[in-house]
C-alpha cells in the first residue's frame, strides 16, 4: 500500500456532498496509510479527534494581493510529502489545486491523480488560459477520476485525449445508514417536529441555482390537493436560504414547509429512516450540472424512495422506475406532481423501490468494489 496524500478545499465538519465523498474515500483506506490536508474550519480539531488518520489542516491559499495565490499550498504540500514519505497525491478538483500536481510532478516527479466533482470542469473552462492549465494537469496526471459517468463524458467533450486515462469511481454511503435506528429514535424525532399523521417529504440540499427549489414551492400546493396532510423537511443552507424562507412566507406554507438548517452529516440518519419520500428536483443550471447526488445515494441506503430531478449523473444514482422514479422539470409540473404522490398515496410501489435502491447500493456502491477503479494507485 502506498503513502496517500489526499488534498481537499471541501472536508468535514463542512457539510456536502463532496466533503462527505472525501472523507467515506479516505475511511475507506488503511488509516496509517493514508493522510488528507484541508482547510481549517470551524470545530474542525473536535472532529479530525474521532478519524484513525491523520488530517492537517492549514490555510491552503496567500491572500488576493499575493499571486498565484495557490503557491502557498505548494510549500505545505512539499512538507508534508518529506515528513511523511507521500508516495502518490490525490488531489480533489482538477483546477485550481490540480496546478499544485503538475508542479509536483514535474519538479519531485510525484506522481498524482486528480479527481473531478463537476464545479472544476466548469471553472476549467471559462477563459482559454485556464483551459490550457486544464489540459496541462490532465496531460501530467496519472489518472482522472469522476464521481459519474455523465461528468467523465463532459470534459471528453472539451478534451477528447484523455478517455484512455478517464474512470469513473462512484461514491459510497456509510454502511451504517443501512442499520435501522431505533424506534424510539424515530418517535421522539416525529414528536419534537409534531409530525404525527403527517406524510413526510424531506430535501436536504445546498439551497441554491440547480436544486429546483423554485418548482417544487409552485406545485406544492397541487400536491397538498392530493395529500393534505403532507409537511415538506427542508436541510440545508446557500445562497438562496433568505429567498427561499420568504417565499414560503408570501405563499403562506408556513404551516407546511418545516425549514430545519444545516445539521451534521453524522446526524442526518434518523431524518431519512423519519420521512416517507425524498424529493430534491435538480436540474441543469447554465453551465453546471449535478455530478451524481450524494444524497439520493444515502437516501437509497436507508431505502427511502426518491423522487429525482433529471440532471447530469442522477441517472445514474438513481434507475427510474426500479430505484426512484427521475423527473425532467422542463417537460411541466404534471408529471412531477404525479410522481410524488403517486410515492405517498402507494405504498407498496414506494416501498419496493426503496427496497431495489438499497439492494443496489449494497451491491454497487460499497467501497471494495470501487476501488478496484484506482487498484494501481493504492
Amino acid at each position: 500500500m502506498k503513502r496517500i496524500l489526499i488534498i481537499t478545499l471541501e472536508f468535514p465538519p463542512q457539510v456536502g456532498g463532496i466533503a462527505t465523498y472525501v472523507e467515506q474515500f479516505a475511511k475507506s483506506l488503511p488509516p496509517e496509510q493514508v493522510f488528507v490536508l484541508a482547510p481549517k474550519q470551524k470545530a474542525d480539531k473536535f472532529f479530525d479527534e474521532q478519524l484513525a488518520f491523520k488530517v492537517v489542516r492549514k490555510n491552503l491559499f496567500w491572500p488576493v494581493f499575493i499571486w498565484p495565490r495557490w503557491l502557498k499550498l505548494f510549500f505545505i504540500t512539499r512538507k508534508i510529502i518529506k515528513q511523511e514519505k507521500i508516495e502518490v497525491l490525490y488531489i480533489h478538483h482538477i483546477l485550481p489545486v490540480g496546478y499544485l500536481g503538475w508542479l509536483m510532478k514535474k519538479i519531485f516527479n510525484i506522481p498524482y491523480l486528480v479527481f473531478s466533482h463537476g464545479t472544476d470542469i466548469e471553472f476549467g473552462t471559462k477563459s482559454p488560459w485556464k483551459r490550457k492549465m486544464l489540459r496541462a494537469v490532465a496531460t501530467k496526471a496519472e489518472s482522472l477520476i469522476f464521481n459519474s459517468e455523465s461528468l467523465k463524458n463532459r470534459l471528453l467533450k472539451i478534451l477528447p485525449e484523455f478517455t484512455n486515462k478517464s474512470l469513473v469511481l462512484y461514491p459510497c454511503p456509510e454502511i451504517d445508514f443501512a442499520v435501522v435506528p431505533g424506534e424510539e429514535v424515530i418517535s421522539d424525532l416525529r414528536g419534537q417536529l409534531a409530525l404525527e399523521g403527517k406524510k413526510i417529504v424531506l430535501t436536504i440540499s445546498r439551497i441554491a441555482d440547480g436544486k429546483g427549489f423554485p418548482h417544487l414551492l409552485r406545485i406544492l400546493p397541487k400536491v397538498l390537493d392530493s395529500i393534505p396532510n403532507l409537511v415538506w423537511l427542508v436541510v440545508g443552507t446557500g445562497n438562496k436560504k433568505d429567498w427561499f424562507l420568504e417565499e414560503v412566507r408570501k405563499n403562506g406554507l408556513q404551516s407546511v414547509v418545516r425549514y430545519l438548517g444545516e445539521i451534521p452529516h453524522d446526524n442526518l440518519k434518523p431524518y431519512y429512516y423519519l420521512a416517507d419520500l425524498f424529493v430534491l428536483l435538480t436540474h441543469p443550471d447554465e453551465r453546471r450540472e449535478e455530478g451524481l447526488g450524494m444524497v439520493f445515494l444515502e437516501a437509497a441506503a436507508c431505502g427511502l424512495p426518491v423522487v429525482a430531478g433529471k440532471s447530469g449523473g442522477v441517472e445514474e444514482a438513481v434507475i427510474t422506475g426500479q430505484t426512484g422514479l427521475v423527473v425532467d422539470i422542463f417537460k411541466g409540473d404534471e408529471g412531477i406532481v404525479n410522481s410524488i404522490v403517486e410515492l405517498l398515496k402507494n405504498q407498496d410501489f414506494a416501498k419496493q423501490l426503496g427496497m431495489n435502491a438499497q439492494e443496489r447500493i449494497q451491491t454497487e456502491f460499497i467501497w471494495e468494489k470501487q476501488l478496484k477503479v484506482i487498484q494501481k494507485w493504492l
